[in-house]
């Protein structure tokens, strides 16, 4: 059977544990997105441009002109103010950093313990798997937020549906390989290693 390297082992279970964290914590601050009707306050992709956040009154300017355009602010929101958008856009902004940290700090460690060569491979590959998931997620999400820019007030809930079952589908994921990376079961029947 394949040999565990200790610290390897221990490195890799918190790695799971983290990111079980860092996910369950995604899916809360994506509720509170969704029941607080931020979810469309930040209207383009923006998925290099948007890491850093408007910094003065003229880009604030630019994200509330974009967002009047969309019916979500004619229909129900005309009376909101640039602090008030400032409140909404933030819970948005909040949702798509931890995106983007959760995305990065799956996929670094990952390289690592691939490289290692340390972790039975079976877990590696659905390590693999799941940042596809998590990359897909991402897509998902923007395509959800499509749907509620041009004839809806909201998001459609179909596509909303979707990004909340491949978020749960992705935590149910972690939460398995972390229960078997802490009872160091194989996932799969493992070849012997040869001397």
């Amino acid at each position: 059977m394949y040999s565990y390297n200790q610290k390897i082992n221990k490195l890799f279970y918190y790695w799971l544990l983290t990111s079980f964290i860092l996910v369950f914590l995604m899916i809360i601050v994506g509720g509170l997105t969704r029941l607080t009707n931020s979810g469309l306050s930040i209207t383009e992709w923006e998925l290099f441009k948007g890491i850093v956040p408007p910094l003065d009154k003229s880009q604030w300017e630019k994200y509330f002109s974009l967002y009047k355009k969309i019916p979500q602010y004619n229909l129900i929101n005309q009376t909101m103010t640039l602090n008030e958008f400032k409140i909404i856009f933030f819970w948005e902004y909040f949702h798509r950093m931890l995106g983007r940290i959760i995305g990065l700090f799956f996929l670094f460690p990952l390289f690592y313990f691939y490289l290692t060569k340390k972790i039975n491979q079976n877990y590696l590959n659905i390590g693999f798997f799941v940042f596809l998931l998590i990359f897909l997620q991402g897509f998902i999400g923007w395509f959800m937020v499509q749907s509620g820019l041009v004839n809806d007030v909201t998001v459609s809930h179909y596509r909303l549906s979707l990004h909340l079952i491949i978020a749960v589908f992705i935590i149910s994921i972690i939460f398995w390989m972390l229960l078997n990376s802490k009872n160091n079961y194989k996932l799969f029947l493992t070849r012997k290693k040869k001397k």
